[in-house]
């Protein structure tokens, strides 16, 4: 519902207390045992979703003798009551966290980003500021491009150019997309039958299919390469990874290059926020490349083999 949406951005014009009162009723069908989880009388439940009734113009209950149910608005209603308090509790939790903190930085990534490029980033900018807060956050790009856009975080990185007002977007690198299996000596041949598609995108799926025709409908699929990674790990299927991520599964024999499969170009972007300190972004950006020069070197390190 279109009043429901305006919600998203945040908890201000809803008491938190009528928010977890609605979800109490919600989960357990009464207002009488919602009353004794929030240690409240019955009427002081009932008049607090009331309130929240009158706020939102539906009401959210049916209630007849039998105790209460949700209408089609409460149904809808509830998702935005979890996400409104999930985030009221982050929001809190961030603003203590950095109460002594003098610089403050939130970053988020794609899943893929994070193991070697992200987290090496993290490392060097502690090491650069001592006393940075750093937050960070790990989102599918749409997601991303929500976060950083709302001011949640003020970088990400992705496999995609963000082009957005108040954003600059950078290129990093170009990871490289290889496609390695759980047994050695793997062929394309072999392959085919036990192959998980990762979806790396709208350029990768154009080129994959156009590349490997006799693999482009396989039943098996995963719309993240981490979901994908621990599933080789155990199992005899192959898919497609970035050089930069599975540089220490093949040295550890845990994963095997397929020999004969085509290598995918995947470049790596970075999104800052315009209104980031310059001082600070300078710092950031100098810490970044060079944790991007480690990564370039573990995928020169695959490609070359």
């Amino acid at each position: 519902m279109a009043r429901f949406a305006t919600l998203r951005g945040g908890a201000r014009a809803l008491d938190q207390l009528l928010l977890k009162t609605f979800l109490e009723v919600s989960d357990t069908g009464s207002f009488g045992a919602a009353a004794g989880r929030l240690f409240v009388t019955q009427s002081a439940v009932s008049l607090r979703v009331q309130r929240l009734e009158d706020q939102l113009g539906r009401p959210l209950f049916d209630r007849n003798k039998a105790g209460v149910t949700m209408t089609a608005a409460g149904r809808e209603f509830r998702g935005f009551a979890l996400l409104l308090l999930r985030n009221w509790d982050q929001a809190r939790q961030s603003v203590s966290a950095l109460e002594d903190a003098a610089v403050t930085l939130a970053v988020a990534a794609e899943p893929a980003l994070w193991p070697h490029l992200g987290l090496g980033w993290l490392d060097l900018l502690r090491e650069a500021l001592p006393d940075i807060a750093l937050r960070a956050d790990v989102a599918h790009a749409d997601a991303l491009t929500d976060l950083v856009m709302s001011g949640s975080v003020q970088a990400v990185l992705t496999y995609s150019c963000l082009v957005r007002p108040g954003l600059t977007a950078e290129p990093l690198m170009h990871d490289q997309l290889v496609m390695v299996g759980s047994w050695k000596d793997a062929t394309l041949e072999s392959v085919v039958g036990r192959y998980a598609k990762v979806d790396w995108g709208e350029d990768f799926r154009r080129a994959h299919d156009a590349s490997l025709p006799a693999l482009a409908g396989q039943k098996m699929s995963f719309a993240m390469g981490t979901l994908a990674s621990g599933f080789l790990k155990i199992r005899p299927y192959a898919a497609y990874l970035p050089a930069s991520h599975v540089r220490q599964p093949l040295a550890d024999g845990d994963l095997f290059l397929v020999s004969d499969a085509p290598i995918f170009a995947q470049p790596v972007w970075v999104a800052w926020r315009d209104d980031l300190d310059p001082e600070l972004r300078a710092v950031a950006g100098k810490t970044l490349s060079t944790a991007v020069s480690a990564a370039e070197k573990d995928v020169a390190f695959i490609v070359g083999q």
